[in-house]
């Protein structure tokens, strides 16, 4: 039977819900850093991989530089009867090495033997050796709210592999193989629970608060030589989901100010807590710093494994390599040759939406109940379409007569500066060190703006530039505050005092 619009999920179907959209931001953490554009393993800045959330074996911090703990604290509101699970996400590093076949002797009698290359071509397709990894995910729990008398210490374990795939030319003979091997991995997950009576919050009726402390360590035993056997025993790009399924996490970000104190006492080590579900039941202890409620743009078309790019221009980077790099980069990875392939065959609309989209800056997030969604909820990732009774649209100048940047005026020390204003510029605020080169150069006003926080900014081309004509034409100005400027002449005509909607600014 299908649920009627108006009606709530379950709360197990709630809690699968968030943990689905958490999820979406808790994999590109996982991946982040992965592998790098240009995706190929020959590129210099794939050569150090793993930057993030690598929890290293006891005593291998001198080969890796990562200590084998990452823990935190957070705040949770639940009851005695609710119930809290923890998913461990991490990464094992899978060796892929290549072999080529070599016959044995005697007509055959011998057994093959296989020696390890940097790369064999099988017909069209390229095998190269290279470092991949799996992923998992470990649930532990659920456990009772009520049930933490003492703090619980759970084992994790994931088993050593070797996978081995045969390589075959197009008449069916042998011609090497692939070798896949993974060392075990060992952890243990801590977790304790303390309830602080002297906080309460309005919302949250008879639930108590909890301060919640976990810690994973990494406990795999033995020697370890070097940075790849200390990677290949590590848990990489290591982080945790916490759900629970009749409570709700507090903000450590922006907390209550009933409970600022406790979240400020709150301690992390080599991770960030994070709310990460529109009813707050789901946490992401994350090794990147993050916002709460973090969320992956509804325009990416998929992971790039690299966050701080946009997403538009790698994709044109992508675009633009050639068919050799395009092929070392499928032999490089099956993620990469995924990413090279979606990024090919993109279509215009698609490029489109990745160039961004216009969202109402003034509407506010909108909180979910803590049952469930709402019916008729606005979504905060809808693309809009206001405008007002005249059907112009809210971003159009023309909504707001009283703005118009080429006829505003600024005050600086009693002279206002419009359009035409000669000044000095004198850079204080460092905004750029570009601007610095500035400094003392005489400028003429070509408009003043006002940004949405009520702040002043002069746009101006300089005098002195030989392609100033140009600047002016295309709109390519410099920006600076009010008091960076010094009035150099001023018009009689111009009144010595701030008109409505106009402002003084004092310089320092």
């Amino acid at each position: 039977m299908t649920a009627s619009r108006n009606q709530r999920p379950a709360p197990e179907e709630a809690l699968e819900q968030s943990l689905e959209a958490a999820r979406l931001v808790a994999d590109a953490v996982l991946y982040e850093g992965y592998l790098l554009y240009p995706y190929r393993a020959s590129a210099e800045k794939n050569q150090l991989r793993w930057q993030f959330g690598i929890l290293g074996p006891p005593g291998a911090a001198r080969n890796t530089g990562e200590p084998a703990e990452m823990s935190a604290q957070c705040l949770l509101i639940a009851p005695l009867d609710g119930r809290l699970s923890v998913r461990l996400r991490f990464l094992q590093l899978q060796s892929r090495n290549v072999e080529a076949r070599r016959n044995g002797t005697s007509g055959g009698a011998e057994p093959a033997c296989f020696e390890q290359v940097s790369q064999l071509e099988v017909g069209a397709q390229r095998w190269m050796s290279w470092d991949e990894a799996v992923p998992h995910e470990l649930v532990l729990g659920p456990f009772g709210v009520g049930e933490f008398e003492r703090p619980v210490v759970e084992a994790v374990s994931v088993c050593e592999g070797t996978d081995i795939e045969s390589l075959h030319d197009l008449a069916g003979a042998e011609v090497g193989r692939v070798v896949r091997r993974r060392q075990p991995l060992r952890a243990s997950v801590s977790l304790s629970l303390a309830e602080l009576p002297s906080a309460t919050l309005p919302d949250a009726g008879m639930q108590p608060l909890y301060r919640l402390h976990l810690a994973v360590t990494n406990t795999l035993e033995g020697p370890i030589a070097g940075r790849a056997e200390a990677l290949a025993g590590s848990f990489l790009g290591a982080h945790l989901l916490l759900s629970t399924d009749a409570g709700r996490f507090v903000s450590l970000l922006d907390p209550p100010d009933q409970v600022a104190a406790e979240a400020r006492s709150c301690e992390h080590n080599r991770c960030w807590p994070v709310l990460a579900s529109d009813r707050d039941d789901v946490l992401l202890v994350s090794p990147i710093i993050l916002y709460d409620h973090p969320a992956v743009a509804a325009e990416s078309a998929g992971a790039l494994f690299d966050s701080t790019e946009i997403d538009e221009i790698l994709t044109l980077r992508i675009m633009t390599m050639t068919e050799a790099e395009k092929a070392e980069a499928r032999a490089t990875d099956p993620h990469a040759a995924s990413i090279i392939d979606r990024c090919e065959s993109m279509s215009p609309d698609a490029m489109q939406c990745l160039h961004g989209v216009l969202r109402n800056p003034h509407l506010d997030r909108p909180t979910a109940s803590r049952g469930g969604s709402d019916p008729g909820q606005t979504d905060p990732f809808e693309v809009p379409t206001w405008a007002d009774t005249d059907g112009a649209p809210w971003w159009d100048p023309a909504v707001d007569a009283s703005v118009s940047p080429e006829t505003d005026r600024v005050f600086v020390s009693g002279v206002a500066l419009s359009r035409g204003s000669r000044v000095r510029l004198q850079p204080n605020r460092r905004a750029d060190a570009q601007d610095l080169f500035f400094a003392g150069q005489d400028a003429t006003v070509a408009a003043v703006y006002a940004d949405v926080d009520g702040n002043d900014h002069v746009a101006v081309v300089l005098t002195d530039d030989p392609a100033a004509d140009l600047h002016e034409w295309y709109g390519r100005y410099l920006y600076f505050a009010p008091d960076e400027l010094e009035p150099l002449a001023a018009a009689s005509s111009q009144p010595t005092q701030p008109q409505p909607h106009e402002h003084e600014s004092q310089k320092g």
